[in-house]
């Protein structure tokens, strides 16, 4: 294969990368695309009818299920980011991608990861507005301040990525980089440049550990105050309808932070091993693949309503109030 390469002071500078994505044996290619293939096209399908759920039906009307509707919105690009050419790499010889192109991924993909990282704290401070004041929930998250926070979710994340990416493009890659990943990722291309990447990397810690830390801080804060009210709680049919109000976000919470979190939260030549490789599989395919799932099977009023989207033109009146019931 020929890759593309310019003069640039003195310096051969590669126009495209060549991802190595995962070495397997040629008999699992065909196999591994059907599956991945398959977890994103269902990825797709599971959130896109969340959001038609929430959107149909009134019931759910509500900042929880506002908030769910954004984080399923922004999971469909998310996948889309990085899923559709993993599954092509799989029957392709060719694994060559365009600077450009590689950018615009890593840009887009750090929106989606930031954003989700602020919208899953917010969700938790929903929770905790839900359960530790309930009188005063209709009062605090009005439409105006869901809608406020939500699009300050979107602007976080996309203001994060422009300043990472003002840093990480104007580098230089020399001769014929290989990223030792499957999509461009910001700890496998610092460390293939040719050049000084320590600004770079400084401003990536530190926008990391902002994005990470104060999120994560709110999360866990919201969730100790919230165990501590349920545990208060006399009757246990009482704690276990508060638990239930917050165990989806809970569940989904730690399957995102931890797998994001053992990722990013590593020293920058950790990023060279393999076993990075299967962590990064599980909060770019698995979790976005679970997440309905979870949302669907822990709580009532979307499991109904999906009932009632899947069944309602097959249905009859007699047919949607039983659903309904």
């Amino acid at each position: 294969m020929i890759t593309k390469i310019l003069e640039v002071d003195n310096c051969t500078v590669a126009t495209h990368f060549i991802l190595l994505g995962f070495s397997t044996w040629p008999a699992f290619q065909l196999l591994l695309f059907s599956v991945f293939l398959a977890t994103y096209l269902l990825t797709l399908l599971e959130n896109f009818l969340i959001i038609l759920d929430i959107c149909s039906d009134g019931q759910l009307h509500k900042p929880m299920y506002f908030f769910l509707s954004h984080l399923s919105f922004l999971e469909m690009w998310y996948v889309t980011v990085i899923s559709p050419k993993m599954p092509v790499d799989f029957l392709s010889y060719d694994n060559s991608i365009s600077f450009n192109v590689c950018m615009t991924h890593l840009y887009f993909f750090v929106t989606f990861v930031c954003t989700e990282y602020i919208l899953l704290a917010v969700m938790a401070f929903d929770c905790y507005v839900a359960i530790c004041n309930p009188l005063h929930y209709p009062v605090i998250m009005t439409n105006q301040l869901c809608g406020t926070l939500a699009g300050g979710c979107w602007f976080c994340g996309l203001i994060t990525a422009m300043i990472k990416m003002v840093f990480i493009a104007r580098l230089h890659y020399c001769g014929t980089p290989h990223i030792n990943h499957y999509f461009c990722d910001i700890s496998p291309l610092l460390s293939v440049s040719c050049e000084d990447s320590s600004q770079a990397e400084l401003v990536d810690f530190f926008l990391a550990l902002m994005v990470i830390a104060v999120p994560l801080f709110i999360v866990v804060s919201s969730y100790v105050t919230i165990l501590t009210t349920i545990l208060r709680i006399p009757s246990a049919q009482g704690r276990q309808k508060a638990f239930s109000t917050c165990a989806s976000h809970l569940t989904v919470v730690t399957l995102f932070y931890s797998t994001t979190l053992f990722t990013y939260a590593r020293p920058k030549l950790m990023y060279a091993y393999k076993p990075n490789k299967v962590v990064s599989v599980l909060y770019t395919v698995i979790v976005p693949l679970l997440n309905p799932i979870i949302y669907c099977l822990r709580n009532h009023e979307v499991k109904a309503a999906l009932k009632k989207t899947i069944f309602y033109k097959g249905s009859g009146p007699r047919e949607d109030r039983a659903l309904s019931s």
